[in-house]
C-alpha cells in the first residue's frame, strides 16, 4: 500500500485544537495520541508497534506480532531497552506512564496489583503535524491524506461543543480527614510534604475529543494531550513538565507549587496573586519543591551545570495561578533520557518530600490507585530527545467509567478545608468543560 509523506503543505489552521479533536473523534485512524507543545500540535495514530508494561508482564508488538515476557529491574530501563530493540527507522514514540511507574524506585511495588498498568508506548504509522508552517502529513496513503485535510477543513467551521458540567464538591473519599491524617504525620516528623488527591466519578459517558476541544479553549497549559491507547481515553491540560531532554542534552523540569484561583476578574485575580506570593505556607511549599528538583537534576547532570531560572514566578494555568520555577542542567554523557525521567519521576509537585516517604504516604492515604493521574504523557524522538509532561487537569475514561481527579500539597501549615478548596479550584480547569457523549 502506497503512502504519502507531505513534507510541507501550507494551510492556515486557526484552531488546531478543533483540528486535533476532529481527527480523533472521526474514529478512522485507530488508537492515537495528540500532543501539543509550544508552536506545534501532533496527531499520532494507527500504531505499527508498541510496548505495554504492567506489574507482571512486558508485551512488545511489532508488525502484528506480540511477544510476552516477565521482567525485572526498573520500569525505565525495561522500556528503554525494549524501545531500542525495535526497528524504528527514524520513527517517534508516544504514550503514557502511570504514577505506579515509580513504585520500584521507592520500594513500594508491594502495594500494586499484578494487573496494574505501568507504561504504554506506541509507534504510529501516521503523523499529522500542525504549526506555523501549515499542515504536514506523513505515513498516510494518498486517500487517507485527502481525508485528513478534509476533516481539518471541516473542523475550522464547527462550533464549540456544549458542556455537561460535573459536581465537584461531592467527596465520598473523605479528603479532609485524609489531609488531617497527613498533617499529623508531618508534625510527627515522618515527612515534610505529600500531595493527596481525590477522585470525582462522572455519572455519564464522556465525549473525550469534544471535551479536549472545549477545555483547550478555556485553558493556558504548558502542554496539552488527548489519547486513546490501551483501553484508556484521556484529555488534559498539563501545567508543567516532569522532564524534558532536548537534542543538546539539556535536561529540564518545571516544579509548580503554590496555588490560587484565577479567572474571577482582574481585581480579584491580582489580590489572589499578591496573597499567593506573600503566603508563608505557599512559599515554603514551593521552595522545598525547587530544592528537591535541583538535587534530582544534579544526580544526572554534568557537575556544576544544575541551575534554577525564573525562580518563583507566577504562571497562569486555566482556572488557577501557580508559583513556578525552572530547573535545568546538561545531561551527563553516561546518562540517557530514561535515566533522567526515572530520577525526576514522579514530579515532586505530585508526590511528596522526601519522595520515598511522600510516595509511601500516597499509596497509604490516597484512597484509589492513581493510574495516569500525576503520571506523564511521553514523546520520544529517534535522537533520544524526550518530553514527559505531567498529567493533571484531565478527564479519564475506561469501559468501567469516567472520572476527574485533583490534589493539593499538604505541609505542616495545611488546613483541611483550604486544601479541599484548592482541589476544587484545580478541578475548575476541566470540570466545567466536560462534554457528555451523544449516545
Amino acid at each position: 500500500m502506497s503512502t504519502t509523506d507531505e513534507r510541507l503543505r501550507v494551510e492556515i489552521v486557526t484552531d488546531p485544537a478543533a483540528a486535533m479533536s476532529r481527527l480523533a473523534g472521526a474514529d478512522r485512524f485507530g488508537e492515537y495520541v495528540v500532543y501539543e507543545r509550544p508552536g506545534e500540535w501532533v496527531f499520532a495514530a494507527d500504531p505499527i508497534g508498541g510496548i505495554e508494561l504492567d506489574v507482571a508482564e512486558l508485551r512488545v508488538t511489532w508488525d502484528g506480532q506480540t511477544t510476552t515476557s516477565r521482567w525485572e529491574g526498573r520500569p525505565a530501563s525495561v522500556v528503554d531497552r525494549a524501545l531500542a530493540a525495535l526497528p524504528l527507522d527514524g520513527r517517534n514514540a508516544y504514550g503514557w506512564i502511570g504514577f505506579e511507574f515509580c513504585a520500584w524506585a521507592f520500594g513500594a511495588a508491594e502495594h500494586l496489583d499484578s494487573r496494574t498498568a505501568v507504561a504504554q508506548l506506541m509507534i504510529p504509522r501516521i503523523e499529522v503535524r500542525i504549526g506555523e508552517y501549515g499542515i504536514r502529513v506523513s505515513g498516510a496513503t494518498p486517500a487517507e491524506a485527502a481525508d485528513i485535510h478534509s476533516l481539518i477543513a471541516e473542523s475550522q467551521e464547527s462550533e464549540l461543543p456544549q458542556p455537561h458540567p460535573a459536581d465537584i464538591r461531592l467527596d465520598p473519599t473523605g479528603y479532609q480527614d485524609r489531609v488531617a491524617e497527613a498533617v499529623a504525620e508531618i508534625n510527627a516528623g515522618r515527612y515534610q510534604k505529600v500531595i493527596l488527591s481525590r477522585k470525582v466519578d462522572l455519572p455519564f459517558v464522556v465525549d473525550v475529543p469534544a471535551t479536549y476541544r472545549l477545555g483547550r479553549a478555556h485553558n493556558t497549559p504548558a502542554r496539552s494531550f488527548l489519547l486513546r491507547l490501551g483501553g484508556l481515553e484521556a484529555a488534559g491540560f498539563s501545567p508543567e513538565l516532569v522532564a524534558s531532554v532536548d537534542d543538546d542534552r539539556v535536561v529540564t523540569t518545571e516544579p509548580l507549587a503554590g496555588t490560587r484561583a484565577f479567572g474571577r476578574g482582574e481585581a480579584i485575580d491580582m489580590a489572589a496573586r499578591a496573597d499567593l506570593i506573600n503566603d508563608p505556607k505557599e512559599i515554603v511549599e514551593h521552595a522545598i519543591s525547587v530544592r528537591t528538583s535541583f538535587a534530582e537534576i544534579a544526580q544526572v547532570a554534568d557537575p556544576g551545570t544544575a541551575a534554577v531560572s525564573d525562580f518563583m514566578v507566577v504562571r497562569e494555568r486555566g482556572s488557577v495561578q501557580h508559583l513556578a520555577s525552572t530547573v535545568h542542567g546538561r545531561l551527563a554523557a553516561d546518562r540517557s533520557s530514561w535515566d533522567a525521567l526515572e530520577v525526576l519521576f514522579p514530579s515532586v509537585t505530585a508526590s511528596g518530600i522526601p519522595k520515598r516517604e511522600g510516595i509511601d504516604s500516597v499509596f497509604r492515604l490516597d484512597h484509589d490507585a492513581r493510574g495516569l493521574y500525576s503520571g506523564a504523557v511521553v514523546t520520544v524522538s529517534p535522537t533520544g530527545a524526550m518530553e514527559a509532561t505531567l498529567v493533571l487537569r484531565a478527564v479519564y475514561q475506561t469501559p468501567d467509567g469516567a472520572w476527574l481527579r485533583a490534589g493539593a500539597g499538604i505541609v505542616a501549615q495545611s488546613r483541611p478545608e483550604r486544601e479541599f478548596e484548592e482541589t476544587c479550584e484545580k478541578l475548575g480547569c476541566i470540570a466545567p468543560y466536560v462534554v457528555r457523549a451523544a449516545h
